[in-house]
């Protein structure tokens, strides 16, 4: 059993997926939310996205670096990092624009004041005027926040997005097929938006980066931020303090596994709008790591990935501190691209081109070709791996 499974987390999610596995998929079973008839408007040509997600467990390395730094503005990357989930996963299905979103945040008051429940909010909002600045606009409409120590140890930073949206500009998927190249763009550099390098990690993961990468002393420091159920060959296994520095830039630890989750909603509002006729698909490489596309390509193709970006820092930093295997790495991780474009081979320079033009590296990283059974190949660091 992997180090994350131990740790009570699944990749995949796959007690999810049975959960919900009779549920009605919605209008484009493939699309990468699920979208539903216009019930708001009663218009047949359009639609209607909700979609919710969260920060997950970064928001407990937020709460030790802020104790051990008192460094309160890491938690405005929190809510970036709630936003951004819920935004690039719309962006997955061609939605840019006029989006409302609505926060859900939980607090043990106990450890929680209210000095960070107001970077979250600031940090929020100031995100939003951000993005309103290059043309994506969301509207904050509020949200609640609880108090519910008996629930939650430290604090749990969510948020729900919907939109109405024409029928007729939805990325569905559908149109994904053998002869399609994947563009990659990447998670980790500086975008010409974002104010700091980024180290790519985003929010996933986080559950198994904490634990592999820092030491002993943040279990015996602070027990409220891990289960206490859990086996001690699990819990805070690495070596590192969140303020040692690593790399040349001077970045610490904490940092690197706090960098907010870069949106690309910059990028996807010019490609969406000027090019969305060539957009065969779109993949938000969230939970599932490199696999996730696996749950949006049909059936009969062999999805290729061998030109992956070079690891970033910080997964290297992971894979080295938990002894991971590039199997694990690739299922748990975005591993530096975090979003995938498929697309025709002749049209991969319009999307190579609009990334780069924003500061944020892309290529082509793979492709996809016919085969009798799905499957997923990447070959990575001398070596080839295959998903089925």
């Amino acid at each position: 059993m992997s180090l994350y499974a131990r740790r009570g987390v699944s990749a995949q999610k796959e007690e999810v997926h049975a959960a919900t596995a009779h549920l009605d998929k919605g209008l484009f079973p493939k699309a990468f939310c699920k979208v539903y008839p216009d019930y708001l408007g009663h218009d047949d040509a359009w639609v209607n996205v909700m979609h919710a997600d969260g920060a997950g467990t970064k928001s407990i390395l937020a709460y030790l670096y802020w104790k051990e730094t008192g460094d309160l503005s890491v938690w405005r990357g929190i809510a970036q990092d709630a936003i951004v989930m819920n935004l690039d996963d719309l962006l997955c299905a061609g939605i840019h624009d006029h989006i409302i979103f609505n926060s859900t945040i939980d607090r043990n008051k106990k450890l929680i004041p209210g000095e960070v429940l107001a970077e979250i909010i600031q940090g929020s909002q100031e995100l939003f005027d951000t993005l309103r600045q290059l043309g994506v606009r969301i509207e904050y409409l509020g949200g609640e926040t609880a108090d519910v120590g008996d629930v939650v140890r430290t604090i749990a930073v969510n948020g729900t997005m919907a939109a109405r949206w024409p029928k007729d500009k939805i990325v569905s998927n559908d149109r994904i097929a053998a002869g399609d190249v994947i563009i990659g763009l990447a998670s980790f550099g500086q975008a010409q938006y974002e104010t700091a390098y980024n180290s790519g990690i985003g929010s996933n993961g986080l559950t198994s980066a904490r634990h592999d990468v820092l030491s002993k002393h943040y279990a015996q420091t602070y027990p409220m931020t891990f289960e206490p159920g859990l086996p001690d060959d699990v819990v805070y296994i690495g070596k590192y303090r969140l303020t040692d520095v690593v790399i040349d830039e001077g970045h610490s630890i904490g940092q690197l596994l706090l960098s907010p989750t870069r949106t690309y909603a910059p990028i996807m509002k010019v490609l969406l709008t000027e090019h969305f006729e060539k957009i065969h698909g779109l993949v938000h490489s969230s939970g599932g790591g490199q696999t996730k596309c696996m749950k949006f390509v049909p059936d009969g193709v062999k999805v290729m990935k061998d030109n992956l970006f070079e690891t970033p820092y910080i997964f290297e930093i992971i894979k080295q501190c938990s002894g991971a295997d590039w199997r694990e790495m690739m299922q748990v991780f975005n591993m530096g691209c975090r979003l995938e474009i498929f697309c025709a081979e002749a049209d991969a320079h319009h999307f190579i081109d609009c990334a780069r033009s924003f500061g944020v590296d892309a290529r082509v990283i793979g492709r996809v070709e016919a085969d009798v059974k799905k499957s997923l190949h990447i070959t990575h660091a001398g070596e080839t791996i295959i998903f089925e």
